[in-house]
């Protein structure tokens, strides 16, 4: 009896064993499947053109990230319907990793509710990280007898119609965030949509068009000149940049907090230790001084979100966006 007890001992002990010992090897491949990425280079598809706040904002990233993930960034510019064949490319790829989206806030929160898109980006994009903030300035012609944005819309009520604002295309962020400006301030100002910022800009100028909300290195010089003024800029903090132009709160409008950022994601089903990794080389370049020096030069701020406060800010935003865009009945081209 005591060999039959001591035999099942010991086969107890080695189905213990074996089972210990499948469980370290799964461990340790599983550890080695983790090391071993990225065992290539990483798309990074820029869903705009070559050269526009996107891809200048990855060229100066990539090569920091470059060395904490031992692997080239490969940046890749895809551009087409306001962002959203780029977009709709990661979030068809293969979930590993290699094909990431640098992508403006209105292919993450915005878009969804302008067209037809055959997907959700909420639903199949994982966000990584927010990788820049561009403050929006509320520049206006000097001939407006106003000098703060609060001073503009009480001229805006006291004229309804006789003013123009300009965007650089229609249903564009700022487009939409004057609609914002018409809807919580109850003015009635003109929309006239241009081909992008320079003409817009050609036409405040020429006092064509009396307002443009758009990024300060759009209007720096002409702002040093004294060709244009500045009302507010549309951050919650003043910005180092322009310290003397109030925000938009300050001019008793709080809900124009709003500004044009730019994000990382991966196609949904990333695997969660590859989107921390590509997290942690973003936060790292972001945190480099010279990054943050060469941002500045751009008009752009650093974002000082944690990932987990990139998530949860996204579906506030989108209904936002969506009431916006649902009140002021507007349609993406």
């Amino acid at each position: 009896m005591s060999h039959i007890i001591r035999r099942a001992v010991i086969n107890r002990r080695d189905v213990l064993g074996g089972a210990l010992t499948s469980l370290a090897a799964c461990g340790v491949r599983a550890a080695r499947a983790q090391a071993r990425y990225p065992d290539r280079s990483i798309r990074v598809i820029v869903p705009f053109a070559a050269g526009g706040v996107g891809d200048s904002v990855m060229r100066i990233l990539a090569p920091r990230m470059e060395q904490m993930l031992g692997q080239k960034l490969i940046i890749e510019s895809k551009p087409g319907g306001a962002g959203n064949l780029g977009a709709r490319e990661v979030a068809r790829a293969e979930a590993d990793g290699h094909t990431i989206l640098v992508a403006a806030c209105g292919n993450f929160v915005i878009n969804q509710f302008l067209t037809k898109m055959p997907f959700d980006p909420l639903d199949a994009l994982t966000p990584i990280a927010k990788i820049a903030e561009v403050p929006i300035v509320f520049f206006a012609h000097p001939s407006v007898p106003a000098r703060d944005l609060g001073e503009f819309v009480a001229h805006a009520r006291a004229h309804p119609g006789k003013l123009n604002y300009g965007s650089p295309g229609n249903a564009s962020i700022n487009h939409l965030l004057v609609e914002r400006l018409k809807q919580t301030a109850n003015i009635d100002i003109v929309h006239v949509p241009f081909r992008g910022s320079p003409p817009a800009m050609l036409a405040l100028l020429a006092n064509q068009i009396q307002l443009f909300p758009v990024g300060l290195v759009i209007g720096a010089t002409h702002l040093q000149d004294g060709k244009l003024v500045a009302f507010a800029v549309s951050t919650d903090k003043r910005i180092p940049a322009l310290p003397d132009v109030p925000t938009a709160i300050e001019a008793g409008l709080p809900d124009l907090t709003i500004s044009n950022w730019w994000g990382m994601a991966a196609p949904k089903g990333t695997p969660e230790h590859v989107i921390d990794l590509l997290d942690q080389a973003a936060t790292a370049a972001l945190r480099d001084p010279n990054v943050v020096e060469r941002f500045a030069a751009l008009g752009l701020l650093v974002p000082m979100q944690t990932r987990e406060q990139f998530v949860a800010s996204l579906k506030p935003e989108a209904a936002l966006w969506s009431e916006i865009v649902q009140r002021g009945k507007i349609i993406g081209e």
